[in-house]
């Protein structure tokens, strides 16, 4: 018996092909990201059945939109009164933007890029690149002049084929391919344009407001990077005039990135830093070891909610916590004159503060 555990440990195979790195040390919560209980004080907007308000933004008709598990965008008034299926697109929206006709574009984990009339009316309009499908749109944000830029968090791990968007994720950072890709689509010539690749699963997507420069997460290494937008496929595992490290060694997993008022912009934390996850960076076998394990024995961190806002030169300006986690994966806060709305993969509710 002892013989087979051995064997099934060592030699069983795992989908993914672990690629050994360098984990930066973790800080811990120095100076700016001190412990807090800034989140601990959430009020709740009920979701009905639905679960995991990932991506919140207010649409041009003054309503708030919704992206929830179920496929669901939902749409509501700013207090969550009036909520109503607004479109439903089969897959799994992780971030939306509204263009100039007011058409909801939407990064859809399983779907590709779509477009969502003001009518609810959904349509395809990008799902392969180069003959490859975008196994997991993530991201997007619209370019005052139309453009639409967003990410593909891995080419190795769809959620459509690994169980969902965490399960998926989970097997990207665990490989650590950096596979994550950029992309711009141009609605006037309907043409896909590689803007940045190389990066460990490539995920929210925030323009500069001069419209330059793209502001890109990538969760697997915790930085947050500006590159060019103009850039041509750039390889962000090289050296390169046209993109830069902003923000490193952060405390947590980022995720989203939502633009605020008075020029900031918000980043959430899905998970803390875990110490295990870091000691295994360098050794490729020991991941491999962990995928053979049940699920439940994975180094997932525990949860902890955790949103911060920084300016465009990385400056770190708020910084909200909530250590005991009941409130789980906040991936990204929604900024308004009125509230901070705050986003999870999981929740199944939509939390918020007042924003004084």
């Amino acid at each position: 018996m002892a013989a087979a555990l051995v064997a099934y440990l060592t030699l069983w195979p795992v989908p993914a092909e672990p690629v050994a790195w360098q984990a930066p040390v973790d800080a811990g919560y120095p100076g700016a990201h001190a412990r807090n209980h800034r989140l601990a004080t959430l009020q709740h907007i009920d979701l009905g059945t639905d679960q995991g308000p990932e991506h919140v933004a207010m649409g041009p008709d003054g309503r708030l939109y919704v992206a929830v598990a179920s496929g669901n965008v939902l749409r509501m008034a700013a207090d969550g009164s009036g909520r109503e299926v607004f479109a439903n697109t089969g897959g799994r929206v992780l971030g939306f933007d509204f263009d100039d006709a007011g058409n909801l574009i939407a990064a859809d984990a399983i779907k590709g890029l779509l477009s969502i009339s003001p009518a609810g009316e959904t349509t395809v309009l990008a799902d392969a690149f180069d003959g490859q499908p975008i196994r997991f749109a993530d991201a997007v944000v619209v370019a005052d002049d139309g453009r639409i830029f967003f990410s593909d968090a891995s080419t190795r791990f769809g959620p459509a084929d690994w169980g969902g968007t965490f399960e998926a994720s989970l097997f990207d950072f665990l490989e650590m391919s950096a596979t994550g890709r950029v992309f711009e689509y141009d609605p006037s010539r309907r043409a896909l344009r590689l803007v940045a690749h190389g990066l460990a699963f490539a995920n929210g997507l925030a323009l500069s407001s001069d419209q330059r420069s793209l502001l890109v997460v990538e969760t697997g290494r915790y930085r947050v990077w500006r590159i060019d937008a103009d850039a041509q496929a750039l390889d962000l595992r090289e050296a390169t005039p046209k993109a830069g490290v902003l923000l490193d060694n952060l405390p947590g997993f980022p995720d989203n990135l939502m633009r605020g008022t008075n020029g900031r912009i918000w980043l959430g934390f899905a998970k803390p830093r875990s110490a295990a996850v870091d000691a295994m960076a360098p050794h490729p076998f020991a991941r491999k070891l962990v995928l053979r394990l049940p699920r439940a024995l994975w180094p997932v961190p525990p949860a902890y909610g955790h949103v911060i806002a920084f300016t465009e030169d990385g400056r770190i300006v708020a910084d909200l916590q909530d250590p005991s986690g009941a409130y789980a994966e906040t991936t990204a806060a929604t900024e308004t004159p009125e509230r901070l709305y705050i986003q999870s993969l999981h929740a199944d509710t939509l939390g918020w503060l007042p924003n004084r």
